[in-house]
């Protein structure tokens, strides 16, 4: 077993993405309709994959995204490792122009390369890699999981994308990410480097009707 294939998505969309309010760690928002029916709609193109594991955060977003193979039995573990950023103080409250301008400021600082300044009250990217190490860590260590599908976060999956493939954390952004867009990723472990087949895929989601 010299290989493994990662199917890394973000979960479905909730109410707050469509408000454009920040979740989060702290909030554990549901799917909404749309969310649903993107969760259905990439179950339906990929269930014929019998995943060796599903790992997901520790929010219901990310376990709502794979519930249609869940309701298969599939064995699934969850980690706070895997949850999004903390941002702190503002998560959950509609953002005014201050709490934008405030944002704004925040992700160029980490652009630029402050990337241990932390959310007010919240975390940092450093801080977002280091709880995902552990867990990165033990998926790596189970060769005989040849294919899973992991389920995460926007901020979190740029951090764990730049970690894999070793990219400093301040070029995180050049990783985009959608509601339930899907990176393919083929790790090999004699050379242990990771490999890029699909890059925030959305072909799955383009027959959506709510």
């Amino acid at each position: 077993m010299s290989s493994k294939t990662i199917y890394l998505i973000r979960h479905g969309e909730t109410d707050y993405n469509r408000r454009g309010v920040v979740q989060g760690s702290g909030i554990d928002a549901e799917l909404n309709a749309l969310g649903h029916a993107q969760a259905n709609a990439f179950y339906e193109a990929y269930q014929h994959l019998n995943f060796d594991k599903i790992y997901t955060s520790k929010l219901i977003r990310t376990v709502q995204s794979v519930r249609g193979f869940l309701d298969r039995g599939l064995p699934h573990e969850a980690y706070e490792g895997l949850n999004e950023i903390s941002w702190g103080i503002r998560e959950g409250r509609t953002p005014t122009s201050m709490d934008n301008d405030y944002y704004r400021e925040l992700v160029t600082s980490w652009q630029g390369g402050k990337i241990d300044l932390q959310a007010e009250g919240g975390e940092s990217p450093v801080d977002v890699k280091n709880r995902q190490l552990p867990v990165i860590d033990l998926i790596l260590s189970r060769p005989e999981e040849r294919t899973i599908l992991v389920a995460m976060h926007g901020r979190a999956m740029r951090v764990l994308l730049a970690t894999l493939f070793e990219k400093p954390l301040h070029q995180m952004d050049d990783y985009l990410h959608t509601n339930l867009g899907l990176y393919l990723l083929h790790y090999d472990y004699p050379t242990k480097r990771f490999s890029l087949e699909k890059e925030n895929d959305t072909t799955h989601l383009v027959n959506i009707v709510v």
